[in-house]
């Protein structure tokens, strides 16, 4: 009778431990933009139980109603303010520095949470909307206090903000740029809140003046070319029975079963199917539960989220955004201070790029994302 107990009991354990990132088996009939229309809206790390950690950066980009503009769209960002920043007086107004050559820069306070969107993203975000080449000016505005900068209050930002503006310096002189960055990178020695009529700017006055295109806001900061979809026999022959089944047919690999699981180099982790960015090596932890797992997907737009009521759970399903493919779950009980949330992945439906083979590869563009040794 004890033999028979227990027998059980470890059935019963292998079940659960399985079901920590099974999912059902499902064939679904509908179209892309049907499945998107259907996947949950998730936005930011609280919206799946996550840890809410803030955080405060100063950026200047030019005219601070756009710059503010931009930023507040983001998943992430958790406030904006414009202000006034590093100048040689205290106190001042608007025509300070218009007019009397005060030294302040318009500058845009921004409070983020660190779980959802990184400082590192940020920046890019950053790069994206200014000339990083043109000093004191920006469109159309000319003037020391439209110069470009980035501006901390903790001392531990400034050689990740060093670091990912190397990388990015060095991208650029690989598509031949020849002139030097213009960011000034420095610790923040003043700052002050500007007028009123100057916050939220663009939201009191929907046709005021921007410099910035705010619809970028709404797209992919690092975009993947759209998948271009196989046969199933195309497909099972190029991914082997097992990522196949996993990615395709919403299966799940035997735990501590993927070499990937134990694997800590630095690099980028990228769907079999699609070869989309999904997750970053800075993010990986050891979760002990014997499948790859991840803080967070290495930009919100990779992901996708389906509810899974199967093995009588409620379990919040991950799905790659361009290619559909099956990746497993995600899980609030992951390490706190990364976030508290934990993507159980199959190994399965992952290909791993080193941090070396990713220029080569088509993944240069992500190459500021990935620390070798910090974690954050």
């Amino acid at each position: 009778m004890k033999g028979k107990l227990f027998l059980y009991l470890i059935l019963l354990a292998i079940l659960i431990v399985t079901a920590s990132c099974a999912v059902h088996k499902k064939t679904s009939t509908k179209n892309n933009s049907q499945q998107k229309e259907e996947s949950m809206k998730i936005k930011k790390a609280s919206d799946l139980g996550g840890n809410v950690e803030e955080k405060t950066i100063y950026f200047a980009g030019g005219c601070f109603w756009g710059v503010e503009g931009y930023f507040k769209k983001l998943p992430g960002v958790l406030q904006t303010e414009v202000g006034y920043a590093n100048g040689r007086t205290e106190n001042p107004s608007y025509e300070d520095l218009v007019y009397k050559n005060s030294g302040h820069a318009e500058t845009v306070k921004i409070t983020y949470d660190k779980n959802t969107i990184t400082l590192e993203e940020l920046i890019l975000h950053l790069f994206r909307i200014i000339d990083p080449f043109s000093i004191n000016r920006q469109g159309n505005d000319v003037g020391e206090q439209y110069r470009t900068g980035i501006y901390f209050e903790d001392d531990g930002d400034k050689a990740r903000i060093e670091s990912i503006i190397g990388a990015i310096g060095e991208r650029y002189k690989k598509e031949g740029e020849t002139k030097d960055i213009a960011v000034e990178v420095k610790p923040l020695v003043q700052y002050y809140s500007a007028e009123d009529y100057h916050q939220d700017y663009l939201d009191k006055n929907p046709g005021g003046y921007c410099h910035i295109n705010l619809n970028m806001a709404d797209e992919p900061l690092l975009n993947w070319e759209e998948y271009k979809k196989e046969s199933d026999e195309e497909l099972k022959k190029r991914l082997g029975e097992e990522s196949y089944h996993v990615a395709r047919e919403n299966g799940t690999e035997a735990p501590h079963t993927s070499p990937l699981d134990q694997n800590f180099e630095p690099g980028i982790y990228v769907d079999i199917v699609s070869k989309a960015p999904l997750f970053v090596s800075t993010d990986k932890f050891d979760a002990g539960c014997g499948w790859p797992s991840f803080s967070k997907p290495i930009m919100n737009h990779t992901i996708k989220y389906e509810e899974d009521n199967s093995m009588g759970m409620r379990r919040i399903e991950v799905r790659s955004e361009n290619g559909d493919s099956h990746l497993g779950h995600v899980f609030n009980d992951g390490p706190k201070e990364q976030g508290g949330l934990r993507y159980c992945i199959n190994g399965a439906s992952l290909e791993f790029i080193p941090l070396e083979e990713m220029e080569e590869k088509g993944y240069g563009d992500y190459i500021p994302l990935v620390k070798e040794n910090s974690k954050s």
